[in-house]
């Protein structure tokens, strides 16, 4: 008999044993059908199969479900962007993270110029083109530390005045000197360039910010489920075992755009 064959078999005997078990040995009854006992570890305790579900949790082969995949193109003094980032994505981000992955694009619909003494012109003035290269310098600075500190930021009054404060509450490690200098030389403006050439290849292309694909897609339904309800879409999008987070009801926000 082949492995996954055997596996498969091994699997059905011990569902069956916990299925027969519960019947030969009357227990108090659960509120879930046997196909979800072994779904989290408060299932199959309350179940009363615990021992069973780990038993099986043992032979089972391991899915490999790729997490899903959350990419924001925004602006940092956008109000709309502001009002998702720290509403909807990272909310959703704190509590799913485990089959979640956040890409954050500082840029929006700032524009690269080829001439004159500025790089570029932001919707929202230079202090937006000040904002997201500071932001762009601290997603490539601080690494797992990054969406805490760009939170901090979006959600303080000033965005700009927080960034300081902000990195030394979630990154201490990394010096606000070398923000500085990232923002002040060439490492900012080439990490902008790439957020501008990454916002320029979306397709369709973006038509305002937030600007979200998921798996690297954009669909207008996406777009409406993610404005009203990221969490609950990030659920129904991951492919794997829901996380019991997922178990609760949607909750509707009002959206906006820049």
């Amino acid at each position: 008999m082949k492995p996954t064959a055997l596996v498969a078999a091994l699997v059905v005997v011990l569902l069956c044993h916990v299925w027969i078990s519960a019947a030969s040995h009357p227990k108090p009854s659960c509120r879930y059908p046997p196909s979800q006992w072994c779904r989290s570890l408060q299932i199959a305790v309350e179940c009363k199969v615990q021992k069973q579900c780990m038993e099986l949790s043992a032979i089972r082969p391991k899915e490999e479900v790729p997490p899903v995949s959350v990419t924001l193109y925004y602006e940092s003094l956008c109000p709309a962007c502001r009002v998702f980032i720290t509403q909807q994505l990272f909310p959703t981000w704190s509590m799913l993270q485990e089959i979640m992955k956040v890409t954050l694009v500082p840029y929006g619909n700032a524009k690269e110029l080829v001439s004159g003494n500025t790089t570029f012109a932001c919707q929202h003035g230079e202090p937006e083109c000040r904002g997201n290269m500071i932001e762009a310098c601290i997603l490539h600075l601080t690494g797992p530390t990054a969406f805490q500190t760009i939170y901090c930021m979006e959600s303080a009054a000033d965005v700009l005045s927080a960034a300081q404060p902000c990195l030394q509450m979630h990154a201490p490690a990394v010096s606000w000197a070398s923000v500085d200098s990232c923002v002040k030389g060439g490492l900012g403006r080439r990490l902008t360039h790439a957020n501008a050439v990454m916002t320029r290849a979306l397709s369709p292309p973006h038509m305002h910010v937030p600007w979200v694909t998921f798996n690297g897609e954009f669909t207008e339904e996406y777009e409406d489920k993610a404005m009203s309800s990221l969490f609950h879409l990030v659920c129904q999008l991951y492919k794997g075992l829901k996380p019991p987070a997922c178990n609760g009801a949607p909750v509707r926000l009002d959206r906006g755009f820049c």
